[in-house]
């Protein structure tokens, strides 16, 4: 039986070129694997006929929209996931969802090898392959943009001596990598870090400079951290996710330019956009604000933190990724409420919250009529608490 492999394939040139040179190197049959991550662009028939045009025996494609805002980008929202404080993870979460489905491919099609486009000097190429690792561990992984120093030049070439269905006239500047929950962009004249993006760089946000006239109020609600509606109207994830990628994106929402520190050791130039990522989270963290009690919060910030990392550096079935999952799972459970915001002039301001499970008491915290804090009580308390600080200092101080 001859050997199959299963190709991670976007539909741009690198995979297609890879789909007759894989053939052609190994003697195997290539089965493509196209998953929609909401990415936009091309159709996915028109991806799956082009994987056939080039040589693919066989051309899976998925539509995994529900199941990428579901699985991946609400455990991200409800552990407030930035990767350095800025970083909503964007290309991140999608890479597991595209292994699970290579892995469930090469299962189904008995394959004995992976390949994937990417580079030695990214990040991708962990995600992949410790993730394939993790579900599918006997199969082979080959990379041939890596490991046969596959060139741009070399793969224009291949595709033009063999008449190959892609456009290879038109270059862009950029490297892009986009689906629902954000995009990044990088490469080109950015790696310069003194240059600052130009506005084609940028495609789901509006300039944030830009007079946009009256700014845009909403209402989300959440129920045990998962947002249900905007406005009054039920949505799902996804449906959650496209609407704030509309209405913040509108706003110049959610622009971010940073360096980033590489799972490989480098430092990267990365320009994201993410306006509905950052507007959610943005209502989540404040919803958590009122409804979570003091060191759980306190210590949900450090899990989140350890997860973004985590799943950062492609550890997204790990066993401890596993376990932070449970716990920040726990912490949701009184995550229920309304959060109004308002998006104007690039950023989301939260202007209202309300809640049935909050933990914020109005007689407590007010300073006017109807205070029932029993102040005579914070004396010994701030003596007690600053016990074990006074001792050491009047230790320190004999010296």
């Amino acid at each position: 039986m001859t050997e199959r492999v299963v190709l991670a394939y976007s539909g741009g040139l690198d995979t297609s070129v890879g789909i007759g040179w894989i053939a052609e190197e190994t003697g195997a049959e290539v089965i493509a694997v196209a998953v929609d991550l909401g990415q936009g662009g091309e159709d996915l028939e028109t991806i799956r006929k082009r994987a056939l045009d080039c040589g693919a025996v066989e051309a899976v494609v998925a539509d995994a929209r529900d199941e990428f805002a579901d699985g991946y980008c609400l455990p991200a929202l409800q552990a407030n996931s930035l990767y350095m404080d800025r970083y909503p993870l964007v290309s991140a979460l999608s890479r597991p969802v595209i292994v699970k489905h290579l892995a469930e491919a090469a299962k189904y099609h008995n394959a004995t090898t992976v390949a994937h486009g990417c580079t030695g000097k990214g990040n991708d190429q962990v995600r992949f392959e410790v993730g394939l690792g993790a579900l599918v561990p006997d199969l082979k992984v080959i990379a041939p943009v890596r490991d046969f120093a596959w060139t741009r030049e070399k793969a224009i070439a291949y595709a033009e001596e063999r008449n190959l269905p892609i456009d290879v006239t038109k270059k862009s500047p950029f490297s892009i990598d986009q689906n629902v929950w954000g995009r990044a962009v990088e490469t080109g004249f950015l790696e310069d870090l003194w240059n600052a993006p130009t506005k084609d760089v940028y495609s789901y946000t509006e300039d944030p400079a830009l007079n946009f006239g009256a700014p845009d109020e909403l209402v989300i609600a959440f129920e045990k951290g998962v947002p249900v509606s905007i406005d009054g109207k039920p949505v799902t994830m996804l449906e959650a996710i496209q609407e704030l990628n509309r209405r913040a994106g509108a706003h110049g929402i959610g622009r971010l330019d940073m360096v980033e520190d590489r799972l490989v050791g480098i430092k990267s130039r990365e320009v994201y956009e993410a306006p509905g990522a950052i507007a959610l989270i943005t209502a989540h963290q404040e919803l958590e604000n009122v409804t979570v009690e003091r060191d759980l919060a306190r210590f949900k910030r450090t899990v989140g933190q350890r997860w973004s990392e985590l799943v950062y550096d492609g550890l997204w079935f790990s066993p401890l990724k596993d376990a932070l999952d449970s716990f920040i799972a726990k912490s949701q459970e009184h995550v229920t409420g309304e959060i109004r915001l308002r998006l104007h002039g690039g950023s989301a301001v939260v202007t209202g919250r309300r809640s049935a499970e909050s933990l914020y008491d109005f007689n407590l915290a007010t300073y006017d009529e109807g205070d029932t804090f029993d102040q005579t009580l914070a004396k010994g308390f701030v003596q007690l608490w600053g016990l074990p600080s006074k001792i050491a200092a009047k230790r320190d101080q004999k010296g």
